[in-house]
């Protein structure tokens, strides 16, 4: 019984670990560039031509080759989830009775802060950068219902990353980016767990290919970062001892092309086709399949400069149909499992983006707008049933300097 609730406890805390800037528009719990300045109204896609540095450091760090000159660019968006569940059994274990209620939880704010410089200057044909970014998050809140017995849970995952990327050849460049993954987790039940930090180090590794001078193709690699969160949970109540907790993000390969010879170079078109390696993982491997999702997006400028965007993305639904009983090294009975596969709902499939970009609206300085929403879903997980769904909305500045570079389209005094 002890270890029953226990685990539910987890569980319920993990379910916050998904993006909390990202509250059901993301992968899972991964953002994968879907809240950046051009890329947001892009549907994400970034593999291979990304329009803002953001992505660039935080998709194909290849694609950093790609800027020139110096760039600094500030990012912010409000991300607003809209989640419901029904509960129609009772885990007596846990004290959780039936009960319909939607997610207190508020909405998240999100930033995304990069610069880049470009080296032509030392006679390098390459560009570095670093950036904060984030990059994963979640959260539930039903601790008004007295029925769920305080559920609720958090998490955020913020990163640091520094990248280069380098032009091999005229048209080939590869890249890397070293990552300090930020993660911070609560959970559930009051007295079991508390806020609990923890850090780890991840590598993203990219390439880009420019098949003729309108298509580039691109891929990258971003490998698993693990967590462990000491002394996290408490079992078995008061006087016993904490245990560690042990959750990871996914391996996730990127394949990407985009194509700007349409509509006299004015119209950008790309593709990007992600794999999110979930069954590996600590944790959410026991509730999720491997994910594919599929980004498409076009962008046309306009001859004053006026860039106007539009975005799909397809993910394909993680949830496992079949959950082991064993989740997070403890055995479960059915009902705990249902419930807590429904605190993570890995669901929707369909989201639609849109947005615009203003070059120049002050002398180098750029302006992007972007917009989304994600179609509601609803599946049901046992006796519990979930619906979400969620709309997005941000804004990004970028300002270009030519000094230290070279060939870019930016003033050099003012």
């Amino acid at each position: 019984m002890t270890r029953i609730l226990s685990t539910v406890t987890l569980l319920l805390l993990l379910a916050l670990i998904m993006p909390s800037a990202a509250h059901g528009q993301a992968f899972g719990v991964m953002l994968q560039n879907n809240l950046m300045p051009a890329s947001g109204g892009m549907g994400g896609v970034s593999i291979a031509r990304p329009q803002d540095i953001q992505s660039a450091l935080g998709g194909n760090p290849a694609t950093l080759a790609q800027q020139k000159g110096t760039k600094f660019s500030f990012s912010g968006a409000w991300v607003e989830p809209t989640i419901n569940m029904d509960h129609d059994t009772t885990i007596a274990a846990a004290s959780i009775t039936p009960f319909e209620s939607r997610s207190r939880r508020p909405g998240s704010i999100v930033g995304n802060i990069g610069v880049t410089q470009d080296l032509s200057a030392l006679g390098i044909p390459g560009t570095v950068g670093m950036g904060l970014l984030t990059a994963s998050g979640l959260g539930v809140n039903y601790r008004d219902v007295v029925a769920s017995n305080g559920t609720s849970a958090e998490l955020v995952a913020l990163a640091t990353g520094v990248g280069a990327g380098v032009d091999l050849t005229d048209r080939l460049s590869v890249g890397l980016t070293a990552v300090v993954g930020s993660t911070s987790m609560d959970g559930i039940f009051s007295g079991t767990s508390g806020a609990t930090p923890d850090y780890n180090l991840r590598a993203l590794l990219g390439f880009t290919y420019d098949i003729n001078d309108s298509t580039s193709i691109g891929g990258y690699w971003h490998t698993e970062q693990k967590h462990t969160f000491d002394d996290f949970l408490r079992v078995g109540g008061a006087g016993n001892p904490f245990i560690d907790v042990s959750l990871s993000f996914p391996s996730v390969y990127g394949l990407g092309v985009a194509n700007q010879s349409l509509m006299n170079g004015r119209l950008l078109i790309g593709i990007d086709v992600l794999y999110f390696e979930w069954s590996e993982t600590d944790f959410f491997g026991a509730i999720w399949d491997d994910q594919l999702a599929v980004q498409s997006g076009i962008q046309f400028t306009t001859p004053s400069g006026v860039k106007f965007r539009l975005g799909h993305v397809y993910a394909r639904d993680a949830s496992r149909n079949v959950v082991a009983p064993d989740i997070g090294g403890v055995i479960n009975p059915q009902s705990t499992v249902d419930y807590i596969q429904s605190l993570f709902p890995n669901i929707n499939e369909h989201r639609l983006t849109g947005g615009i970009g203003i070059k120049d609206i002050l002398p180098g300085v750029d302006f992007d707008l972007f917009a989304g929403g994600q179609f509601e879903d609803t599946r049901d997980f046992g006796d519990t049933s979930v619906s979400i769904e969620s709309y997005w909305i941000g804004f990004g500045t970028t300002w270009r300097f030519s000094r230290g570079g070279c060939c870019v389209d930016a003033p050099s005094r003012w």
